[in-house]
């Protein structure tokens, strides 16, 4: 059976999250109904990472298994035309090798968060962005995401419902960058690292936040990461403003 990798962005607003769960919306239900469509029967995908409720996309990857050998540029479109009105889309398709799997092959993700600090309330931002009243102290923020640079025992900053087998991560990088925003100021979060732990993202960022805040300080960061207690931890951001934006493999399976 030829396999398939598929690009795939989605607005996480309406889901449960990326996996399927009994009686909830998910992203993988709404990709592997729109396959069904086309090749009927039972469908199921892999993908590299399992974005939680309302957290985006723009650049999941997943494969899937089909008994027709499809040109890859026909069947994003028949896909994309199935999946309305869902905010999903496939934005590339490729033929993979038969060992080629979304989720072990990868060396890398990469997310971006997007914070907004402004008074007047996001319009067409709205459940794309968290939102923050006050402009935060980006300088301090940087000095705070350094301690966590590196490989460490990320306890404090997994959710307590983590599966991984082991706490220890690398995380590659953080950096955080200001961006002009309509009557404030956008703060793009970019995280990449091979794997991340079930809400370690939302965690650092939250904790970030409490630091820009100025009810932390940088070098709290360090002694949170160093107690390795979930209690250690600062406020877990919400999912609004998390995308994952790509994913990495030793052979870039679209070219």
């Amino acid at each position: 059976m030829p396999r398939y990798a598929f690009r795939i962005e989605y607005h996480g607003g309406p889901f449960c999250g990326w996996q399927r769960q009994a009686g909830q919306p998910s992203v993988q239900q709404a990709v592997e109904e729109a396959l069904a469509r086309l090749e009927p029967g039972e469908h199921r995908i892999a993908a590299a990472g399992r974005t939680d409720a309302g957290v985006h996309a723009t650049g999941q990857v997943a494969h899937a298994d089909l008994a027709k050998a499809w040109e890859p540029f026909r069947l994003a479109q028949a896909l994309n035309w199935h999946l309305k009105p869902a905010p999903v889309a496939v934005t590339d398709c490729a033929r993979v090798a038969e060992d080629f799997h979304a989720r072990f092959s990868a060396v890398e993700r990469r997310y971006l968060f997007r914070m907004v600090a402004r008074r007047a309330p996001v319009t067409h931002d709205r459940g794309l962005v968290w939102q923050v009243p006050n402009l935060p102290d980006v300088d301090a923020m940087r000095e705070g995401a350094a301690h966590l640079i590196g490989r460490h025992d990320f306890t404090t900053f997994r959710s307590a419902m983590c599966q991984a087998d082991s706490p220890v991560k690398m995380l590659d990088e953080i950096s955080i960058a200001e961006v002009d925003y309509p009557g404030g100021c956008e703060i793009r979060f970019t995280l990449r690292a091979r794997s991340f732990l079930h809400n370690q993202v939302r965690s650092i960022v939250g904790t970030l936040e409490r630091v820009g805040a100025g009810s932390w300080r940088p070098e709290d960061v360090a002694a949170a990461l160093e107690a390795r207690t979930r209690a250690a931890c600062g406020p877990v951001s919400p999912p609004d403003g998390l995308y994952l934006t790509g994913v990495g493999y030793p052979e870039e399976p679209f070219g």
